[in-house]
């Protein structure tokens, strides 16, 4: 309990009044069924602090830009996404205190990001019960809506398959197409990698248990060439 309370204090800047809450947000499910003597794990404490974050980052882009609804709503969904708040955790480093079974620990990386978002959720829930709104949304503002401006210079805000489809028309006079390079790993947890090219040049790679989802983080590479090679 003690090194939960270290951390409070020396990466969130205060005391919990109820250092519990901070434990059953770093607990996962499979913890809880492992252990018998965890009686409550994360995901209700993850609900909350989903619409806490989703109120605060609301709130933040409404005050601050004046763009219409459909951009604000992606604007949005950039700054809340998995990756964006997953790294947030590990910034933090909290991961060591996650409570996982034997079985989680050992899961695939793209697992262990999805836990570390669910626990990013799920702390802003334990810090809004114990120390209120204003204390929340200053976690939020320090770790997550300082990534706005890295957001908008990236354009990582638009649909990346859109925009480097956009962007290699606009460029190249080439419309960009995606090959399967490699499919790797049992069924149940495999791993594409897809490469998107446009003419015969090779603008970036991804990697996903989907094809779909490789696409996007192939995209989402070509789009920063592109960008690069702007400059």
């Amino acid at each position: 309990m003690e090194e939960y309370q270290k951390f409070a204090e020396e990466k969130l800047g205060f005391r919990f009044n109820d250092v519990n809450l901070l434990i059953i947000a770093l607990t996962h499910r499979s913890y809880v069924n492992e252990h018998k003597s965890a009686h409550e794990h994360n995901e209700r404490l993850e609900f909350l602090g989903d619409a806490v974050l989703e109120l605060v980052s609301s709130d933040f882009l409404y005050r601050n830009y004046d763009y219409p609804e459909g951009v604000m709503t992606a604007l949005r969904a950039a700054l809340v996404r998995t990756e964006s708040i997953g790294d947030a955790g590990k910034e933090l480093g909290y991961e060591p205190l996650v409570r996982l079974s034997r079985g989680e620990k050992h899961g695939s990386e793209r697992a262990h990001d999805v836990i570390l978002a669910d626990c990013f959720e799920a702390v802003i829930g334990a810090i809004y019960l114990d120390q209120g709104y204003e204390k929340a949304k200053e976690f939020i503002a320090k770790h997550i809506l300082v990534k706005i401006d890295t957001i908008l210079e990236e354009g990582s805000w638009r649909d990346p398959k859109s925009y480097v489809q956009e962007l290699a028309q606009k460029i190249d006079g080439m419309t960009p197409v995606y090959r399967t390079l490699k499919e790797e790993g049992p069924d149940h947890d495999k791993k594409f990698t897809v490469g998107i090219y446009v003419g015969d040049s090779l603008k970036g790679t991804g990697i996903g248990h989907s094809k779909q989802e490789a696409q996007t983080e192939a995209a989402r590479e070509g789009v920063k060439k592109y960008r690069t090679e702007q400059k």
